[in-house]
């Protein structure tokens, strides 16, 4: 796949909610978006994918200056994505 040639729509946030079968990675633009659900495992290897490409990026180009802060709530309840639970 050519990734030149496929459509591309900025990210503004990510969510994500989880249960004991499937993870839900919603990919949030305003008050639009797309989920996913991935299996335990796929999501696994994504996260080792992305911080993969990350390193990858930073020793090509700089590293990247960003904190996660945790405590922060989104304004979208990510409560109903875990299941009634932060």
């Amino acid at each position: 796949m050519d990734l030149n040639k496929v459509s591309k729509q900025f990210c503004e946030n990510i969510i994500v909610g989880y249960t004991p079968e499937s993870f839900v990675l919603a990919m949030l633009v305003g008050e639009s978006g797309t989920a996913y659900a991935l299996t335990p495992q796929h999501m696994k290897r994504l996260s080792q994918y992305l911080v993969d490409q990350v390193q990858e990026y930073e020793k090509k180009y700089q590293p990247i200056e960003a904190k996660w802060p945790p405590d922060v709530e989104s304004p979208i309840q990510t409560t109903d994505l875990k299941g009634g639970t932060k």
